[in-house]
């Protein structure tokens, strides 16, 4: 048993080592681009020359980035309510009329993954560069697209959700005590998905806010988007934009964080 121990000990000491092995590996462009960030100058020497937050500074006071974030948060928001209006509906009919569809809608919902951004977007731009909807290069169309992107996140994470709080039950609960089908649907069912669905808009916000080609070639600098300023500030001084892609990572970081511990709650309660 002693010698049996000290295997198990040295196995997980190793197994310990590699995972934070990999894990600084990963951290470590990070912490280069942030001690860049915060740099005053770094030029040939191993540390920089001194340390200063005036490139973050001259971030958060630049008109231009904040309309950028600004018309970023605006498209991420409108795509994911419509998301949310749409899908929630969708997926309560799916399972509660048509339980046979959920394999056929899994399906549909991987349509967006399948076709590269660039072809889709080509094909976007011939649909509607000559249409009676002048929509392209306006926030419009970005919406749209966001909400192709965001869907296969929604439905998977509400679907989980549905499974979760067995929805027949629920309904023939309400049924029962005099509920109608709507009462049901906004009354009771809807609350149960409130972590699941916060979930899923964290984390497709956070897939959203990152997206680069659909919002360059779709809308390009007519709608500057937080993506699209990255791209346009790539020219200026390292250090300013260093400090942009800290800050972008951190939002990104704390919604992915916000997200985790939402969707970590319903598995601690079922436990």
């Amino acid at each position: 048993m002693p010698k049996a121990n000290v295997n198990s000990n040295h196995s997980a000491i190793w197994h310990k080592t590699v995972v934070y092995g990999i894990v600084g590996v990963m951290l470590l462009p990070i912490l280069a681009t942030l001690v860049y960030s915060l740099s005053s100058s770094w030029g040939a020497t191993i540390l920089p020359d001194g340390f200063t937050l005036d490139w973050y500074g001259q971030l958060l006071s630049d008109p231009r980035f904040l309309a950028a974030f600004g018309r970023s948060l605006l498209i991420c928001s409108a795509s994911l309510a419509l998301s949310a209006i749409l899908v929630i509906p969708a997926i309560f009919v799916v399972f509660y009329y048509f339980p046979k569809l959920d394999k056929l809608m899994n399906l549909l919902i991987l349509l967006p993954f399948a076709v590269p951004p660039v072809v889709s977007s080509v094909g976007l731009l011939q649909l509607y560069a000559d249409s009676a909807w002048p929509i392209v290069g306006t926030p419009w169309i970005l919406i749209g697209t966001y909400f192709t992107i965001a869907l296969p996140f929604m439905y998977r994470a509400i679907a989980n959700s549905f499974s979760a709080i067995h929805l027949n039950d629920l309904m023939d609960a309400a049924h029962l005590l005099g509920a109608s089908t709507f009462q049901a649907f906004w009354l009771i069912v809807l609350p149960n998905l409130k972590k699941g669905l916060l979930a899923s808009l964290f984390l497709s916000f956070s897939f959203l806010l990152g997206e680069f080609v659909f919002a360059n070639l779709l809308v390009g600098t007519r709608y500057e988007t937080l993506q699209i300023y990255l791209y346009n500030m790539r020219q200026t001084s390292g250090h300013f934009t260093s400090a942009l892609v800290m800050t972008y990572f951190l939002f990104v970081f704390l919604l992915t964080w916000l997200a985790s511990r939402f969707s970590a709650k319903p598995a601690a309660i079922s436990e």
